[in-house]
């Protein structure tokens, strides 16, 4: 098969383009041919995606949007694969060129502000749709910035995004709550699809033993937390940092908190774990920055339990089953598409997102790790789990997907058959499981 990719930059900018650089290696692997069509050489200090010698690369800013699309047709794709452009022209291209499918990681067309979350009076997960009714929201629940210009601005650009999305012969997402986000947009249920995601391989340790960390609660050596990611008001970090108290009361044990990541809210946060540290002797709070590859893999090996605190909902949250191909459980809260791969009970604790509350929070951590047993049994259970999200089972489906979305572009299948069935639930008489079956 041709399959050509599309995206906004040929870098490894961050997670889409990492998932990417996995589907496009798979892809080859497989002995498809692959081309990659992008907007930008840009960000230059990030490494750009790995592409075979033979695959051809078009780049719109270097040779222009018109020779970028006849490049495109003269290369005759049997299917386009297009993610987060920011050229809405070359949509059009694309759409003009061969049958083609939009990923959508993100709140793409269905929010103002891109975000899908109020910031006052607390922040809180919206679940409105998007129309006109967002202008006056905006400044009241400070959906974005301060300025009306800017707001139009986003307005229209996400309208005319939401505008583009009704094109598309289909469209793929990889949870359950960001199809429903496009279903109540209107889209065309038959041609909104669910895969099972995927995430980056990790060189997998070997099962928890019973020496696995945890041990008796009154031990000395301090539970082991891990946050990571960027570092802003809606990732939830102030709400940990509350948290930490209560659980170090409850499990009367000490606590290391590390914080990977950078961001706005890092001076912040900072401040406020440097005043939890002074007047709890109990509690450890260290900021090491980004981490890379190496380094993030060695935090995760130490980490008794990963912490995605976000407020916001969360389109999928990628860093919770990569924790787990490290045997590290997860606590958060219930929110967006987190429940896609965190099971209550089986590999980590839910806590409640209506509204989050530190005490929620700090619950589930307990839950998780007041009783070893308990633990030994998640940290199994989220190697298990993660392992279903991998890039053999996810290629896997898309390349179905590619074929219906061909022969009915072609005419030779009925649109109405596929009735938007859940990628996920199609293949699992291909033996390609949904991740959330059998994870008990």
């Amino acid at each position: 098969m041709r399959i050509a990719v599309a995206n906004w930059s040929c870098r490894k900018v961050g997670g889409t383009e990492g998932y990417l650089e996995e589907v496009i290696g798979e892809l080859s692997s497989l002995g498809h041919q692959v081309a990659f069509l992008y907007e930008c050489d840009r960000p230059v200090d990030r490494g750009r995606i790995a592409l075979t010698s033979a695959s051809p690369r078009w780049c719109v800013d270097a040779i222009g949007l018109v020779a970028a699309g006849a490049a495109l047709r003269e290369w005759r794709p049997d299917i386009i694969y297009a993610h987060k452009l920011e050229n809405h022209a070359l949509h059009d291209e694309i759409l003009a060129a061969a049958p083609a499918l939009l990923f959508i990681h993100d709140y793409y067309g269905t929010c103002i502000s891109g975000l899908k979350a109020f910031r006052f009076p607390a922040v809180a997960p919206c679940d409105r749709r998007f129309g006109w009714q967002c202008l006056a929201r905006y400044f009241p629940q400070r959906c974005g910035g301060r300025s009306p210009l800017t707001m139009w601005k986003l307005f229209r650009l996400q309208s005319q995004r939401l505008e583009v999305l009704g094109r598309y012969p289909a469209l793929l997402t990889h949870s359950d709550h960001m199809r429903a986000e496009l279903l109540k947009h209107g889209l065309d249920p038959g041609k909104v699809h669910k895969s099972t995601y995927l995430v980056e391989p990790l060189q997998v340790p070997a099962a928890p033993g019973p020496d696995s960390g945890l041990g008796d609660p009154v031990q000395n050596r301090p539970l082991r937390l891990l946050f990571v990611g960027r570092m802003d008001r809606l990732k939830g970090g102030a709400i940990l940092l509350k948290a930490l108290p209560q659980v170090a009361q409850q499990l009367q044990r000490p606590v290391l908190m590390t914080f990977a990541g950078d961001g706005p809210e890092r001076s912040r946060w900072k401040r406020r774990a440097m005043r939890l540290e002074a007047s709890n002797c109990h509690l450890k709070v260290e900021f090491p920055g980004w981490l890379d590859g190496t380094s993030l893999r060695d935090a995760l090996t130490l980490a008794d339990l990963l912490v995605v605190p976000s407020l916001w909902p969360e389109p999928f949250g990628r860093v919770g089953p990569e924790a787990g191909l490290r045997s590290v459980p997860v606590v958060a809260f219930d929110v967006g598409g987190i429940s896609e791969w965190l099971i209550d009970g089986v590999n980590g604790r839910l806590a409640s997102g209506h509204p989050p509350a530190a005490a929620g929070l700090a619950r589930a951590i307990v839950e998780c790790v007041s009783d070893p047993m308990v633990h030994a049994r998640l940290r199994h259970g989220a190697l298990e789990v993660a392992r279903r999200f991998n890039v053999a089972n996810h290629v896997g489906q898309l390349l179905q997907l590619f074929e219906q979305v061909g022969r009915q572009s072609a005419g030779d299948l009925d649109g109405g058959r596929s009735g938007g069935q859940d990628c996920g639930r199609n293949h699992a008489a291909a033996g390609i499981p949904d991740p959330r079956r059998n994870a008990t």
